[in-house]
């Protein structure tokens, strides 16, 4: 993407992403992970910050942090650039993301909606929705749909 990124530290397997935000309230260690799902070609991208869970004794990964570090853009597209270099390693692979908030999926849809074009040159773009029976089904996206999440699927070039 053409935008103001972090820059990203990786795992050997690229499953786990690391990066510093940098705002005036602090500097904060923020992760990535992606996860097999029971669907052997769908990852799981999960995304928060990394804190100390003192009942737990070890670090986790906290997606319903708000740190309002003023960088929520450079944040998005440092994710957005995770997901090209994980499916540039596993192009076989597909990625689902969901908000941890209605509100945060409504974020990502409009994120998703501004940058369609540039998106749309590399992966192709589902959302997700649950169905009657409350499974999840993938349907083609569209800038103004109610999604449950989103999938992306790296294009074959």
């Amino acid at each position: 993407m053409k935008h103001l990124q972090y820059d990203l530290y990786r795992n050997t397997d690229t499953t786990i992403l690391e990066f510093k935000s940098i705002g005036p309230n602090r500097e904060i260690t923020k992760v990535i992970t992606f996860n097999p799902t029971q669907s052997k070609e769908i990852y799981n991208l999960a995304f928060g910050d990394l804190i100390y869970n003192e009942v737990q004794e070890r670090y986790i990964l906290d997606d319903s942090i708000i740190t309002d570090n003023g960088d929520r853009n450079i944040i998005l597209a440092t994710v957005a650039k995770s997901v090209y270099i994980f499916t540039e390693k596993y192009p076989e692979k597909m990625v689902f993301f969901k908000g941890s908030t209605p509100g945060r999926t409504r974020l990502y849809r409009r994120a998703i909606s501004i940058h369609l074009e540039e998106l749309s040159e590399t992966f192709t773009i589902f959302g997700t929705i649950k169905n009657e029976a409350e499974n999840v089904v993938s349907v083609p996206f569209k800038t103004n749909g109610d999604f449950f999440g989103f999938i992306l699927k790296r294009k074959e070039l």
